[in-house]
């Protein structure tokens, strides 16, 4: 089972919790700051821990080299992360899923394939693993997702271009994503993504009574 650090909202027994997947080389350490920049207090937040040690940090996969079978892997942890969050009373669609990078990309391959609705999919500077299959294997549960998707332009390490190319794939297959790009590199941009991020989490819970 993957390991996090649990951080509760300021509202008292709120179900609504945004799932954090770092990238690599990163842990959970390094987004403790994100309750405080987005500002909801009814959100809980779990930072996961990614399964594998990389340079004194954590990774979700092999990088460079062969990742399916870190990717496969990883996508089990985190339906089963999401199941056994749903046995502790935070229902799938309150929980939002997101991450950057290397979590991106996790969050994507296992928002996208896991047969409960969430309340969003959240992917940052990152890309979609083999993206016909994926797409190939669409589920009516996975064309009812809402996605945010945010690329920078200058990103040395995933091309502006590729990133965006899929993101037309995924709304072409009839995805509800949401595409915003920033004149960033391989990073947060500040404010103005934060801003983004707040409001495509917020509009998740709308009209949803908190159970």
């Amino acid at each position: 089972m993957l390991e996090g650090e649990f951080i509760p909202a300021t509202a008292a027994n709120s179900p609504r919790l945004f799932v954090v997947l770092h990238g690599l080389g990163d842990s959970p350490a390094g987004w403790r700051w994100l309750p405080g920049a987005l500002s909801l207090p009814w959100l809980n937040y779990l930072l996961v821990s990614a399964p594998d040690e990389y340079y004194g940090g954590r990774s979700w996969f092999d990088y460079p080299g062969e990742i399916a079978p870190g990717i496969h892997r990883s996508r089990q942890l985190l339906v089963e992360l999401l199941d056994d969050l749903r046995a502790k009373n935070f229902p799938a669609d309150q929980i939002t899923l997101g991450g950057f990078s290397q979590g991106c990309l996790m969050s994507v391959e296992a928002g996208l394939r896991y047969p409960h609705r969430l309340a969003g999919i959240v992917g940052i500077s990152g890309w979609v693993f083999e993206i016909e299959h994926l797409i190939r294997d669409l589920t009516p549960v996975a064309r009812s997702q809402r996605l945010l998707i945010t690329h920078g332009l200058y990103d040395p390490l995933l091309p502006f271009a590729e990133a965006q190319k899929q993101v037309r794939q995924l709304q072409a297959a009839g995805l509800d994503v949401a595409w915003h790009e920033f004149p960033k590199e391989h990073t947060i941009h500040g404010v103005a993504e934060i801003d983004v991020v707040r409001e495509f989490v917020r509009a998740g819970y709308e009209g949803k009574k908190e159970v």
